[in-house]
């Protein structure tokens, strides 16, 4: 098997697009849009034209990929929650979110959930710790850690529109 092959081809009007060759000549690509929503596509190893799956994703959904390919994010160095009986998350908060604009103590999250929001995702910056004064905004992701149910019960608080 040959090494890995990477191109970046500009597509005017639409964003640019990223193909990927891997050792085992699969072919991968992504539309990667300005505003940052992708398409992820998979073409048949028999046929390097025939796309065998695409599927889009907006720029949250992406950004979850992303995480989830990156080394460092199975890294041995870090806490392994899942062994505590714990699980990390990203709960992102939608532009038409109730919690936009408003104190994160009101959405009494740690109260009601047991879960710890160790950060927020805002734009390019990692704020970490906020405490109960901190303004949330839509478009804001919330890293929590607690119970599976925890998390599950801080996502259906924090979706609220």
């Amino acid at each position: 098997m040959g090494a890995a092959r990477t191109s970046r081809t500009p597509l005017p009007g639409i964003g640019v697009r990223y193909d990927l060759v891997t050792r085992e000549r699969r072919r991968l690509s992504v539309v990667a849009e300005p505003g940052g929503a992708r398409t992820l596509s998979a073409y048949r190893k028999n046929d390097p034209d025939d796309r065998a799956l695409a599927v889009r994703l907006d720029a949250d959904e992406a950004a979850v990929i992303v995480d989830a390919l990156r080394p460092a994010h199975h890294s041995p160095s870090l806490l392994s929650t899942t062994e505590l009986g714990l699980v990390a998350e990203r709960i992102g908060l939608s532009a038409v979110s109730h919690w936009n604009g408003r104190l994160l103590g009101d959405t009494c999250t740690r109260s009601e959930t047991g879960v710890s929001i160790v950060a927020v995702l805002r734009r390019t910056e990692a704020l970490p710790s906020p405490g109960p004064d901190f303004r949330l905004a839509g478009g804001d992701t919330l890293i929590v850690i607690g119970t599976r149910e925890g998390v599950d019960a801080a996502a259906e608080i924090l979706g609220r529109e």
